[in-house]
């Protein structure tokens, strides 16, 4: 956390550069420079209010902020029609929590420890709900190709609403879920003693000011990715399906990284599969019902983005199956991901 600090040097210039009018190229970077503190500071604020409120509350709002930068920037991508780049971003958060995330986990804990183990049980429902929520995802997609394309229009947008709320529903289900009905399967005691750094005001005051800057600043990243991407030649799909949910994510990414590296792979699987089921069941669905507010977007991922979902998320059941991890996996993880980033880079 105290490297991402530095960064928030970018904020001022960022906003220097929107009033100077600074190249599209040079403000999609600055922009994203200023949006990775900010993200951190976001995760931390909501780490300390969670000390005042108890684990319950707590854990509601890492549920819910846990990936609000991602909403935010998809919520402005998806205001200037960009529904390619917020499709992808959904798509690529997913795929780089399971992949990216979980193999750097994986990797960096297997080289301090040889193997690593973790709740065998509360893995496994959350990648059984992630094999559900692909699915959720990839039920509209043949849908579109097996009905007659008159009938589409009709019924096209209130099927990408309906799966929406189902989803929601699901994702409401998963939270009382995990944190009432069976909150026994979710107790881990890593027994470290933990307390407040930052009083409950100025707790709020951070997260209200961060939350803020970053819809500032992702204004300004979604403005600059279309004259960004004709200028150096990059697809709309690589921004999105790589370079927004890194950008998004780089706090939390660090955090479960440094949890596998003090041997908390619990912590680490969670936050990775967590986090790829909140952006599914919760981020996906706001914004779809968001759309009906601008111009309706589809809840229909390419064929590419839904073979690397259903990939990723087996490889997650495949991971979870016996409990425990080593470097090995890692490497294989990324390997994955670094073939799908290859894969959208040359597009």
């Amino acid at each position: 956390m105290k490297i991402l600090r530095f960064l928030l040097f970018f904020i001022p210039i960022s906003l220097i550069g929107e009033y100077m009018h600074f190249s599209p190229t040079l403000m999609f970077v600055l922009s994203a420079l200023a949006i990775i503190p900010l993200a951190g500071l976001m995760g931390e604020a909501t780490e300390e209010i969670s000390f005042y409120s108890g684990p319950r509350i707590g854990g509601f709002l890492n549920a819910t902020f846990g990936n609000a930068t991602e909403l935010i920037i998809a919520f402005f991508a998806l205001k200037a029609g960009l529904f390619d780049v917020v499709k992808a971003s959904i798509a690529g958060s997913v795929i780089g929590n399971i992949l990216l995330v979980l193999g750097a986990s994986m990797l960096v804990g297997g080289i301090k420890y040889k193997s690593q183990s973790f709740n065998r049980q509360a893995i496994e429902v959350s990648s059984s709900m992630l094999l559900f929520a692909v699915i959720g995802l990839t039920i509209p997609a043949i849908f579109t190709h097996t009905v007659a394309p008159e009938l589409l229009t009709t019924r096209y947008e209130v099927l990408s609403v309906l799966v929406a709320v189902i989803m929601f529903v699901i994702y409401l289900m998963s939270l009382f879920f995990s944190f009432y009905t069976h909150k026994d399967l979710y107790s881990v005691d890593h027994s470290e003693e933990s307390i407040s750094k930052w009083s409950l005001p100025k707790a709020i005051s951070i997260l209200i000011v961060s939350t803020v800057l970053i819809g500032l600043e992702s204004e300004f990243f979604v403005s600059a990715v279309g004259p960004m991407t004709q200028a150096i030649g990059l697809s709309e799909f690589f921004v999105g399906i790589i370079l927004v949910p890194l950008i998004g994510n780089a706090a939390e990414h660090s955090t479960a990284i440094t949890m596998a590296y003090k041997d908390k792979m619990d912590i680490a699987v969670e936050i990775a599969l967590g986090s790829s089921l909140q952006i599914i069941l919760f981020v996906t669905p706001i914004l779809i019902l968001l759309s009906l507010l601008f111009s309706p977007m589809s809840i229909i991922f390419n064929e590419f983005e839904l073979i690397a979902l259903i990939f990723a998320v087996l490889i997650a059941n495949r991971v979870a199956n016996d409990g425990e991890s080593n470097w090995l996996e890692g490497v294989q993880l990324l390997a994955v991901y670094l073939i799908i980033a290859v894969s959208f880079f040359v597009l």
